[in-house]
């Protein structure tokens, strides 16, 4: 009986004009059976990548250093190893400058300590092995007495193929003349020149010991009065001997015991010289001949009493035919 009220009153709002919105339901939803498609997720934006811009001037570098790779690293060696030698010097400790005080105490100390050559030995030694010994013979008068020493004097050689220069009184009337050397050669010469005006002879000689040396020709332009010289030759035939001086004038005249002969333009000097100096140099303080000795002025006897007389080397070179020095 239930079941017939409930059918008829759905029926009566069923059927009824008037809208029912109190006893309207909410009807459930309708689903179908087919599967949805299936929808792919957004693809990402596409990453353009940045654009490199290289300039030629790079792209030459570039193509300069994979040419030459080998000799970019020697060099990069070269510069690393200059830079080590830098630093290495850098951190060398400094090293002390030496001052006044210590060169002067260390110049005293050598005076003090050492002994030093003189001045007139230290010119001496500069010539002594150009000077030789000359000395001439002739003939006995008496038969089979056979040949006599008539002159010993003094020479030095001026170039060194044994061209010597020394006085002509010394070798003048000589038959057969002579020199030894500083090493004790001894060797027969033969008469170059002669020059009378200036009392000079030029000899050569045959045989030469090794290694001979000329000497250094000086100039008489700068020298004066006071300046220390010194004779070197064999004197009475000992030597060889050195004497030392000043030149006590310059331009002065000689003329000779017998009269027969002026000799002008010569050095005048006060060291020693005796007979056996003649045709022997006179040296300055740095080992150059400037003079010939050439002539000693003592009235009473033929030993040396303080004067000596020297013909200039500009003389003796124009006699021997070599320009003025």
């Amino acid at each position: 009986m239930t079941g017939q009220i409930a059918s008829l009153f759905l029926l009566a709002i069923t059927l009824s004009p008037v809208p029912c919105y109190f006893f309207s339901m909410k009807r459930p939803a309708l689903y179908s059976s087919a599967k949805p498609a299936r929808s792919d997720p957004p693809a990402p934006p596409a990453v353009t990548p940045p654009l490199v811009i290289t300039s030629a001037k790079q792209g030459r570098v570039g193509s300069f250093a994979s040419r030459h790779d080998r000799a970019l690293l020697v060099l990069g060696g070269m510069l690393i190893a200059l830079g080590l030698f830098i630093v290495r010097d850098e951190m060398r400790p400094a090293s002390n400058e030496l001052s006044q005080d210590d060169i002067d105490a260390a110049v005293l100390h050598t005076l003090e300590t050492k002994t030093l050559p003189s001045r007139a030995a230290k010119a001496a030694a500069l010539v002594m092995q150009s000077v030789v010994r000359v000395r001439g013979y002739d003939e006995d008068d008496e038969p089979g007495a056979g040949e006599r020493m008539n002159g010993v004097g003094s020479g030095v050689v001026i170039v060194d193929n044994g061209t010597i220069l020394t006085n002509l009184h010394v070798v003048t009337g000589a038959k057969r003349m002579s020199v030894t050397f500083f090493d004790g050669t001894e060797s027969e010469v033969e008469m170059i020149g002669a020059y009378p005006e200036n009392d000079l002879a030029v000899i050569r000689a045959k045989k030469l010991p090794d290694d001979l040396q000329a000497a250094t020709m000086g100039s008489t332009a700068h020298l004066q009065s006071g300046d220390e010289v010194v004779a070197v030759g064999f004197p009475f035939g000992i030597g060889p001997s050195t004497s030392a001086g000043v030149v006590s004038g310059l331009n002065r005249e000689f003329r000779s015991k017998e009269g027969k002969r002026v000799l002008t333009g010569l050095i005048q000097f006060d060291a020693a010289a005796n007979p056996g100096n003649s045709g022997g140099p006179l040296v300055t303080m740095s080992g150059e001949v400037v003079g010939i000795v050439t002539a000693i002025l003592n009235p009473t006897g033929p030993t040396f009493a303080g004067i000596g007389f020297a013909a200039t080397i500009e003389a003796a070179g124009g006699a021997v035919g070599i320009p003025p020095f």
